[in-house]
């Protein structure tokens, strides 16, 4: 790891840095995002080194915030990720902000962001993720049949192979199951399944649990008759089949 893995736009900020600053942030801000999906605590303690000595580079503020985040730190990915988008003016950071306030226990709060005038303005991916943690916010709320309403979105039938899809249909395949609407959501995680390659739900698994399919573990020796309790069962010629 030499901190050269970074994108050239973020080796660029970084030398801005003074001194050995900028190769000691770049190696923690490396290893932060190698560990981000196996080891969240540890990729939020290296962003933290790297917030220390380079806390007014956004890219590192956003480092610190997605690694936060992930470890389900809410309240400082929420404090650094309201940083960074003062630092760069992009309105992308909202859904995360969204869901950092769900897990904050405040979704009203959550649902405060998706319905302000900047989401208007987001990309097509951050608008389906903003819809997913709305949903998410009024299923904390009670609010089960609003969470199913807000989902049926246009997106909702895109034929496209947009990497957003397979969370969108599991969203929406878990709001109807609140409703009772098994029947329904069964087709919507076959769909999910289907496109989720990276595996980022868990559809499958709900699928079988919807088709009541259970894998019971099978281990070796309940199979198969150890040796000793076949040296103790009788064979044809021994003393014990005789009576003698």
């Amino acid at each position: 790891m030499t901190g050269k893995e970074l994108a050239p736009d973020v080796r660029r900020a970084l030398q801005s840095l003074a001194g050995e600053s900028a190769d000691v942030v770049a190696k923690h801000l490396v290893a932060s995002g190698q560990l981000v999906d196996v080891d969240p605590e540890a990729a939020w303690q290296h962003a933290l080194a790297a917030q220390k000595r380079g806390g007014r580079i956004a890219a590192v503020r956003e480092a610190a915030g997605i690694a936060a985040y992930k470890a389900g730190h809410f309240r400082e990915a929420l404090a650094e990720l309201r940083t960074v988008r003062r630092m760069t003016g992009d309105d992308g950071y909202l859904p995360l902000m969204a869901d950092c306030e769900r897990g904050l226990g405040r979704p009203e709060r959550a649902l405060d962001l998706a319905t302000s005038p900047e989401v208007a303005g987001l990309d097509t991916p951050a608008k389906v993720e903003m819809l997913i943690v709305a949903a998410g916010a009024r299923h904390d709320l009670g609010q089960h049949d609003a969470a199913v309403v807000s989902l049926q979105v246009p997106q909702l039938r895109t034929n496209s192979r947009a990497p957003w899809r397979a969370r969108l249909w599991y969203a929406y395949a878990d709001a109807l199951i609140s409703v009772g609407r098994a029947g329904e959501a069964r087709d919507w995680l076959v769909k999910a399944a289907e496109a989720d390659a990276d595996g980022e739900t868990d559809a499958a698994e709900r699928l079988d649990e919807i088709d009541g399919i259970v894998f019971d573990e099978v281990w070796d020796d309940e199979d198969d008759t150890t040796d000793e309790a076949r040296d103790d069962q009788p064979h044809d010629g021994d003393d014990a089949t005789d009576g003698r």
